[in-house]
């Protein structure tokens, strides 16, 4: 490793760190940036297939560096006194390693559903906790991908990815095209063209409750989960082929997105018998 040590935060080398915003690291170099937080959510990435650019860290985390990519890795290790890492919000939360990675072309949709059971489409979900959780339990609870919606937080965040403990760099995902172009819908057509019954999850007069058995019995299902203040845009629930609730107790009328997704997911992959990709 090409360890460099420095004593100020704010050498141009350190800016993916310290200087550029979300937005701009999505443009910088080629193709964009992402920064990864802790050791565990930095080998997830490398077993991901993203390449790291550069760490940085405190000095008593070289050796952990060292032991967890070895020669495998050749990116400069940025180094420091805990001290000079006070202005980085958040660092602490990192357990003291930050990794720039570069991003990835994101596949088309087609390749992603490949042999899919059951995927995940979110739309207008904006809060980066939120994402990250429903990666994760994408991932434990049997989604074979997850469609985002443009207006959703990126998933590459910071807090997304750390909260998903690595999960969105496991779960393929990607946007819808037509997603790319309109904000604010979901283009149920393209998830039908693409062989899947569609399941909003959405409080109205209609919904069947997420343990229907004709739902639960879908071959192929998409879920689809909306904004944590409005839910689904109205087109989107009225063009799936299920509105699906989960029921409620106690007069408590919905759940955290988040929560949702977790219920939904175990409720509806449980009985799929995933076969695996194509």
């Amino acid at each position: 490793m090409k360890i460099i040590r420095i004593t100020d935060i704010n050498v141009p080398e350190t800016a993916p760190y310290t200087k550029l915003t979300e937005a701009q690291l999505r443009r910088a170099g080629e193709g964009g940036l992402f920064i990864a937080e802790s050791i565990n959510v930095i080998n997830a990435a490398v077993a991901g297939g993203y390449e790291p650019v550069s760490f940085l860290t405190e000095e008593k985390y070289i050796n952990e560096i060292s032991l967890a990519f070895g020669d495998g890795i050749d990116a400069p290790v940025f180094c420091a006194a805990p001290e000079v890492f006070e202005s980085i919000t958040g660092f602490h939360l990192s357990r003291g390693v930050l990794c720039a990675m570069k991003r990835r072309p994101l596949p088309c949709a087609r390749d992603i559903v490949r042999g899919a059971r059951r995927i995940a489409v979110l739309e207008g979900i904006v809060d980066s906790t939120n994402i990250g959780a429903i990666f994760r339990s994408a991932a434990a609870l049997g989604m074979d991908a997850v469609i985002v919606g443009s207006s959703c937080c990126d998933p590459l965040n910071r807090r997304s990815a750390r909260v998903s403990m690595g999960a969105v760099f496991q779960v393929p995902w990607t946007v819808l095209e037509c997603m790319k172009t309109d904000r604010k819908r979901t283009d149920i057509e393209a998830l039908k063209a693409l062989g899947f019954k569609t399941a909003a999850m959405a409080l109205v007069d209609d919904s069947v409750r997420v343990d229907e058995p004709a739902l639960v019995g879908e071959e192929r299902l998409a879920i689809l989960l909306g904004s944590e203040g409005y839910g689904l845009q109205k087109q989107t629930v009225e063009n799936c082929d299920y509105r699906v609730k989960i029921p409620m107790s106690n007069g408590v009328d919905s759940l955290n997105v988040a929560a949702a997704s977790a219920v939904a997911f175990f409720a509806l992959a449980a009985s799929a018998k995933n076969t695996g990709r194509d």
